[in-house]
């Protein structure tokens, strides 16, 4: 689980102390709901940087196995690192923290957890639901639970985004094979690839520029090539993650096609000693001639 809560959650305590006593709703709150601890069967939010929760939450869950039920449908999501923030909004919902004062997750936060979270949603047919509608939410000056990924600089990062496709490292079961596949897709580059780190919600993944080798580049310049392939690294964090599976670094050879202003991974093979096949194939795609390119 993410270990992330603590910044916010001192950043949320710090601002309370500027809003003075508790008003009206404050006081109903307490009388209408109960704080209790949150319960390790809550993996959305069990761990979050605080330990009690409010019952009734935001969502009208009145009971905890109704909260435990409805939030599990959610973790999928969350392992599709489709925002860094995603974990912090829905458990503002799910498991308010038990203060005073009732405290919503900010509409810029909901807007921007949304912006790269409901096209992932959309892959499996899945429709923002209308209970998390953003207009529903302050707005960021009054109190409320603002974005934490915009403190750390990184609010020009680009935020993954759904390719409604999964992507595995392939078994490189014959070098014809990885030849066909070479001549379908648009572009085919052995690079390297490194985890720049492992601790926070998304991982962030580099393009070691020295290891870079296009094996067919399509309609892309050649020079353009790693600039694009960062980009995807950037955009298609599970993609990569999968590709990676947990390794620091890694060399590999992928394939994918050119799609207006982005490149598609659809293909990876690690480039590791017993993969022969796939030396073989590398070594026969310069002097191979792709079926369309015949005659």
């Amino acid at each position: 689980a993410s270990r992330s809560g603590g910044p916010w959650l001192l950043g949320l305590l710090a601002r309370l102390l500027l809003w003075g006593s508790p008003g009206a709703w404050a006081s109903y709150l307490r009388r209408s709901s109960s704080c209790t601890p949150i319960p390790l069967r809550m993996a959305l939010c069990y761990d979050i940087g605080y330990s009690e929760m409010r019952i009734p939450n935001l969502l009208e869950h009145e009971t905890m196995p109704e909260v435990i039920q409805q939030s599990s449908s959610w973790l999928p999501l969350l392992a599709r690192e489709c925002h860094p923030d995603a974990r912090i909004f829905l458990c503002s919902l799910f498991a308010p923290i038990c203060l005073d004062r009732l405290i919503y997750p900010c509409r810029s936060l909901c807007e921007a957890v949304k912006r790269s979270c409901a096209p992932v949603m959309a892959c499996y047919g899945y429709p923002w639901p209308e209970i998390l509608n953003c207009n529903k939410f302050p707005a960021d000056h009054e109190l409320c639970i603002a974005a934490v990924s915009m403190d750390e600089n990184s609010s020009s990062r680009r935020m993954p985004r759904a390719s409604c496709k999964d992507c595995e490292l392939e078994e490189a079961s014959t070098a014809r094979e990885i030849l066909e596949n070479l001549c379908a897709n648009d572009f085919a580059v052995k690079i390297r690839i490194l985890r720049k780190n492992m601790t926070t919600t998304i991982s962030d993944f580099d393009l070691d520029p020295s290891r870079v080798e296009v094996l067919k580049h399509g309609p892309l310049l050649r020079t353009e090539i790693p600039a694009r392939l960062q980009q995807w690294l950037d955009i298609d964090a599970t993609c990569v993650h999968n590709i990676m599976r947990g390794t620091h670094a890694g060399v590999f050879v992928v394939s994918g096609e050119v799609q207006s202003d982005k490149v598609v991974v659809n293909k990876a093979y690690a480039w590791q000693k017993k993969n022969r096949n796939l030396h073989q194939a590398v070594r026969r795609w310069k002097h191979h001639r792709c079926p369309e390119q015949a005659g």
